[in-house]
């Protein structure tokens, strides 16, 4: 068994409570969120950038599926944070040339399918590789997807699903954003792979379980959607606007993953972006409420989830503007007393915003 991704140990705990007969392998997370397993390794790498630790799990992983004989199931347990904890850099690339190139999209404002196009062109181990080395052995993928539309090859980069895309798309990809192309590393990706692949977990759980809880506490839920991509501000402000129409009683709920151009030198993530972008749109309008967090409990690179918007919370700290011009959200809402801080939640099926109109 292999397990992958921010959820890779629980997921595992589960298989491990269930599986009868031999059962050996591997499971991989972040820094901070490993806990012991009976019969299955963990070991802890780097996020949202990879890391040395991310090169040597990405060896042990293909090291195991080439281990695996046609008689034997090769099952892998895969979620959000798998690309950069799992990095092995393509033929010739160096890790700092990846972790560059990684740190640029990042802040680049490409969308994840974007970024993870390009990664798989410069891997060793995502784009149907992992499942490439395993043949002949069964290949069995289990998925909590992180990205918008479910794509199997957008899921921690597709280490076990066909590549559709092309390093001339990777490469337009880096043109595009103004990032530099690496001289070295590029392969094709694989096109067809053999193994069975089912997505268990998705946004779209988490959004209709805020919708039953909203409807629970005397709220009318209204979905705007499942999968909403765009700059955070930008879409922060189209939900200001739907919150100040929409009537007493209403939660508006979204999910999806927003992007952030970064311009500045502050802190925080695309969920407290959309936050302070939210509060500075409202203007403290009367009797409205938000939350945007990441449910993998880290939003960008800080320890916040997210942030909490309400009517006073711009005239707790000072200087909005400034702070959304220099990125610098987590900062903002650090000396206002909004971040919402959970730690890991052994999770990751994307963003989460709740608006409610009301008490």
């Amino acid at each position: 068994m292999l397990a992958l991704g921010k959820a890779a140990v629980p997921m595992a705990r589960v298989v491990e409570e269930n599986w009868e007969g031999p059962l050996s392998g591997l499971a991989v997370t972040r820094h901070g969120a490993a806990e012991p397993l009976g019969r299955i390794d963990v070991v802890t790498a780097g996020h949202p950038v990879p890391d040395e630790p991310s090169v040597e799990a990405a060896r042990r992983l293909l090291a195991l599926a080439h281990s695996a004989t046609a008689d034997d199931l090769v099952l892998l347990l895969l979620s959000g944070g798998a690309s950069a904890l799992a990095c092995l850099p393509g033929q010739g690339l160096s890790l700092a040339e990846k972790q560059r190139v990684t740190s640029a999209l990042l802040r680049s404002g490409a969308a994840i399918g974007e970024i993870n196009c390009v990664r798989r062109h410069l891997s060793g181990i995502k784009g149907g590789r992992l499942a490439a080395v395993a043949h002949p052995a069964r290949i069995l993928t289990l998925a909590i997807s992180d990205v918008v539309g479910d794509r199997p090859e957008d899921i921690g980069s597709g280490p076990t699903a066909p590549d559709p895309t092309t390093i001339e798309e990777a490469g337009a990809i880096l043109r595009r954003f103004r990032v530099e192309e690496p001289k070295q590393g590029w392969s094709e990706s694989i096109k067809s792979v053999d193994g069975e692949y089912r997505i268990i977990g998705s946004a779209r759980e988490a959004v209709d379980a805020a919708a039953a809880k909203a409807a629970a506490l005397g709220y009318t839920p209204r979905i705007i959607g499942y999968d909403l991509v765009g700059e955070a501000r930008e879409v922060a402000g189209a939900h200001a606007r739907l919150a100040c129409q929409a009537p007493f009683g209403t939660a508006l709920i979204s999910g999806g993953e927003l992007t952030v151009t970064a311009r500045g030198d502050g802190s925080g993530g695309p969920n407290q972006e959309y936050a302070l972008a939210l509060a500075i749109a409202l203007q403290g309008a009367e009797g409205i409420h938000a939350l945007a967090a990441d449910t993998d409990g880290i939003d960008g690179s800080g320890e916040a989830a997210g942030a909490f918007v309400h009517p006073a919370i711009l005239g707790s700290t000072s200087g909005a503007e400034e702070a959304l011009a220099r990125n610098d959200s987590g900062g903002f809402f650090a000396a206002a007393g909004g971040l919402f801080v959970t730690g890991p939640t052994g999770t990751n099926v994307n963003d989460l915003r709740i608006i409610l109109i009301g008490p």
